[in-house]
């Protein structure tokens, strides 16, 4: 069958677990003799805004439109009538059979309705709370503090610094840079990023201060219409949402999704990498930290943590804090200077055919995470090398980390209750050999491959009953 994925991002630019989950099935779906493509976005202001190119992964073609943040307004973060525009395009001349989409952020609910209006069945993964939260999908206010309920008027006041659009200034600098690469070939996109740090979409964290009242009710105003909009439009228009964990589907039957419209599948992973795996012995109790270095994922909570050990302690030990360093500037200076006073490492992106052998010189996984996450790939990594894990108390996390079997939890954003985790494995030499993992499910892509075409089929086949 045809089937199109829709994704905000994709690789190799982008290699976040929404990313990596929706290129590793496009290719075992395709393995299954099924014509998979990808629609995405991509932000370069050396290219013409909303031009179109194309190109493949591991044999899956991307199509991939560019997105340089030109808004006019706050609805079009959500509304963009070019993005469903210019999927229209593909779906008249790809023709799938099945839409999956995987992330409506820099695209459009308008792609969704243009799939619906040609009576293709929609698919709908969630991987995080964008459809509640404007701020990323991520739930957390400005003032730092997870958002336990939606409250629009907390909505407006964090949503003021939200920097969604590109300045007016921006605007003009990428338009001047993508006309001299029309005309000469040169693309001075990279030195003008490093120079501005032209970004738009991340930018770092920043001191909360009160926006006005004024401002709080324009963007109170901008959310409620968004929440109405997208619960209206999406709920008419898609045939059935996947939660990867307990956590998100509980959320969104609060959203008001049907119970029997949204069903609980966890992620698959490709296994292929681990299979064999072992780890490699070592003198020194090996911490670890893989993922985004960015303040929603809080790893100076583990630096900090680190410090408060005693030296004699962290002699003992070894911290290796992995992650790209492409965004958040001033929050990257400030983990760089936290390891260098602390004495932990911070090597950099850790490139995915690395993987391994990093989890080979990984004896604890920290996942420090203050958002609540969904159901993060980098736990299913080390449930599949049975890596202990010491991770947040909070939302997907805690759904996939029992206690005294898969590792520890702490409380989530407590420096001190972290610490104390960590010096219990330091200090405690069998207690991370102590932990059975159990038969805890790590499902292989290929299955998730298997029960994603079950499920197409089995909507085509009501479908096309007469």
């Amino acid at each position: 069958m045809r089937v199109l994925f829709l994704s905000h991002d994709f690789l190799p630019n982008h290699a976040a677990g929404t990313e990596i989950y929706t290129a590793d099935l496009a290719v075992r779906l395709r393995e299954r003799g099924h014509d998979v493509r990808v629609f995405t976005t991509e932000k370069d202001i050396s290219r013409r805004h909303l031009s179109v190119s194309r190109r493949e992964w591991k044999g899956v073609p991307v199509i991939e439109l560019v997105n340089n943040l030109f808004y006019e307004d706050f609805k079009e973060t959500w509304d963009w009538p070019s993005a469903a525009e210019a999927f229209a395009e593909v779906l008249d001349e790809f023709r799938p059979e099945i839409v999956h989409a995987m992330h409506l952020l820099y695209l459009s609910v308008g792609c969704i309705e243009e799939a619906a209006r040609r009576d293709i069945p929609v698919f709908y993964t969630l991987h995080d709370f964008w459809l509640q939260c404007a701020r990323f999908g991520q739930r957390i206010h400005a003032d730092g503090e997870v958002c336990r309920t939606i409250d629009f008027e907390r909505c407006g006041s964090c949503l003021v610094s939200l920097k969604f659009a590109q300045s007016k200034t921006r605007k003009r600098t990428a338009k001047w840079i993508a006309g001299i690469r029309s005309r000469t070939g040169v693309s001075l996109a990279g030195a003008v990023r490093g120079a501005q740090r032209f970004s738009g979409r991340r930018e770092g964290p920043r001191a909360f201060e009160p926006p006005s009242a004024k401002a709080a009710l324009r963007m109170q105003r901008a959310m409620e219409e968004r929440d109405e909009g997208l619960r209206a439009r999406l709920l008419s228009s898609v045939e059935r949402f996947f939660a990867p964990s307990r956590f998100l589907r509980d959320r969104f039957l609060e959203w008001g999704i049907a119970p029997d419209r949204i069903e609980h599948l966890m992620y698959g992973l490709e296994l292929d990498p681990f299979e064999g795996f072992e780890r490699n012995p070592s003198d020194v109790f090996r911490v670890g930290y893989l993922g985004s270095l960015a303040p929603h994922k809080a790893p100076h909570l583990l630096l900090e943590a680190w410090g408060r050990l005693p030296e004699e302690q962290r002699r003992r030990g070894r911290l290796r804090v992995y992650g790209p360093k492409k965004h958040y500037p001033d929050y990257i200076a400030k983990l760089e200077t936290l390891a260098a006073e602390v004495g932990a490492e911070l090597p950099g992106e850790l490139p995915r055919e690395a993987l391994c052998s990093a989890f080979a010189e990984t004896d604890l996984l920290v996942v420090t995470s203050i958002w609540y996450e969904n159901s993060p790939l980098t736990i299913h990594e080390a449930l599949a090398t049975r890596t202990p894990l010491l991770v947040s108390d909070l939302g997907g996390m805690a759904e996939l980390v029992e206690p005294g079997r898969h590792g520890l939890r702490f409380r989530p954003g407590d420096v001190a209750d972290l610490a104390q985790k960590l010096a219990r494995f330091l200090s405690e030499p069998g207690l991370a050999d102590s932990f059975d993992f159990g038969d805890h499910p790590v499902k292989d892509m290929r299955q998730s491959a298997v029960e994603m075409e079950d499920r197409y089929t089995s909507v085509l086949a009501v479908k096309d009953r007469p």
